[in-house]
């Protein structure tokens, strides 16, 4: 699907735009997640007041919002564009950034900013294939979805590294738990930047361009009802249900597994090594698929590299007794099993984006892929519940199910086709 229209190097500017707004995004979905503890002392007798209101439920919110605003999102996306879509969600992230910079001290407006990102992500995430189609040709699309996956996980491990050192974290200080509003005060910045530059210079589409027939698509409603009756649309939806599913699970509890795992400190190394291991494959996989022009064999080598991550990760200590290898060698496996899991599944989920995109058009983009992100939520969320029962009594028993259920995600993938848009002009 190489294109011979000219495309402007503008383009990379409008990347660019579209990275640093995702990355405030995920940077504020997480900044107490990281200091938890710290927050607990810093908020104290506010939270006592309301008791629904935990420091856990700060994150809690953006992935309940996202199942609910997921659809209204991919909607307003197709029916309004990507400039309005999009800079729908920059506002609100300008918005609830400052309330949070702003009102730091005080837990219930932090919760309201927080509320306010939440609702924006979806308008945000979701925009991703509906921006690399009007933006760039198609050997360059998959790339595009990499790149701003790559973002994602950037924000993400920004906020893990930069955070516990703009407070007081050392236990043993008498100022412990002091900072919090000072870091909420500092994030807010970038974040009202990425936003602001996002509003005044990104544009819906190049000028120049002719729109292709890939990228003039159904209505919304119609989109949806042909992307279901697309059978290797329910077949992407199964596998995004199982890898992204598993990958939701295991990143929100990487303190549970590694405690299950009887390591005593894990330092948060086990989600840090996924994140670079994601980082790493976001970059070099996709990209290769636009070379190549193929999807279904990176979307195979995707699923199978899964398979040994998962099984590693679920027995652990039976491979580290197994090698002869020390206790010390179960978080080594744990480690190696997270590079594994992040570089693999985290770099599926680009390719994944374009391929639904292409064998389900001319369902719009935003709607495709929203379709995706809202299974792999749902089944994360599930996941996680289910591992969390009875203070994580089912955790074990889960990642070992995992292994099945990697071994029928790779049966599934088999049976996809080649998307119709690999090797066409």
């Amino acid at each position: 699907m190489v294109s011979t229209q000219k495309y402007p190097r503008k383009r990379w500017l409008m990347l660019l735009l579209f990275m640093f707004l995702t990355i405030m995004v995920e940077l504020q979905w997480l900044t107490h997640a990281p200091i938890a503890r710290v927050a607990q002392v810093f908020y104290g007798n506010q939270l006592t007041r309301f008791s629904w209101l935990t420091i856990d439920t700060l994150a809690l919110v953006y992935m309940v919002m996202f199942l609910l605003m997921c659809v209204p999102a991919s909607y307003f996306l197709d029916t309004y564009g990507i400039r309005k879509g999009i800079g729908f969600g920059a506002i609100l992230t300008l918005i609830g950034g400052a309330i949070k910079g702003f009102f730091g001290h005080n837990i219930l407006l932090v919760f309201v900013g927080q509320l306010i990102l939440a609702v924006a992500q979806p308008f945000i995430l979701n925009g991703v294939t509906a921006f690399s189609a009007r933006w760039f040709p198609g050997d360059e699309r998959a790339m595009v979805a990499g790149f701003l996956a790559l973002a994602q996980y950037v924000g993400i491990i920004l906020v893990m590294v930069v955070t516990p050192s703009l407070v007081v974290a050392a236990a043993a200080d008498v100022n412990y738990g002091q900072g919090v509003d000072h870091m909420l005060w500092i994030y807010m910045f970038p974040t009202v930047l990425s936003a602001l530059l996002f509003l005044w210079f990104f544009r819906a589409r190049p000028e120049g361009i002719r729109e292709g027939s890939d990228v003039q698509n159904l209505g919304f409603k119609a989109g949806y009802g042909h992307l279901l009756r697309s059978k290797g649309a329910w077949l992407t939806g199964l596998l995004f249900v199982i890898g992204l599913g598993i990958f939701n699970a295991i990143s929100s509890l990487v303190d549970a597994i590694a405690a299950h795992l009887e390591v005593t400190d894990s330092d948060g190394l086990i989600g840090g090594i996924m994140l670079i291991g994601g980082i790493i494959g976001a970059l070099i996989l996709p990209m290769l698929s636009d070379k190549y022009q193929k999807r279904k064999p990176f979307l195979v080598l995707c699923i199978a590299g899964m398979l040994p991550a998962v099984a590693g990760m679920a027995h652990a200590p039976e491979l580290a007794q197994w090698l002869g290898m020390a206790h010390e060698g179960v978080y080594q496996i744990a480690l190696a099993s997270s590079f594994l899991l992040g570089f693999f599944v985290m770099s599926a989920g680009p390719i994944g984006f374009q391929y639904m995109a292409e064998i389900t058009h001319p369902t719009p983009e935003a709607t495709s892929q929203g379709f995706l992100l809202l299974v792999g939520q749902f089944s994360g969320i599930a996941m996680v519940v289910i591992m969390g029962l009875d203070k994580n009594a089912y955790l074990g028993v889960m990642l070992k199910f995992f292994v099945p259920l990697a071994i029928l995600a790779l049966v599934l993938v088999l049976l996809l086709k080649e998307s119709p848009k690999m090797g066409n002009p």
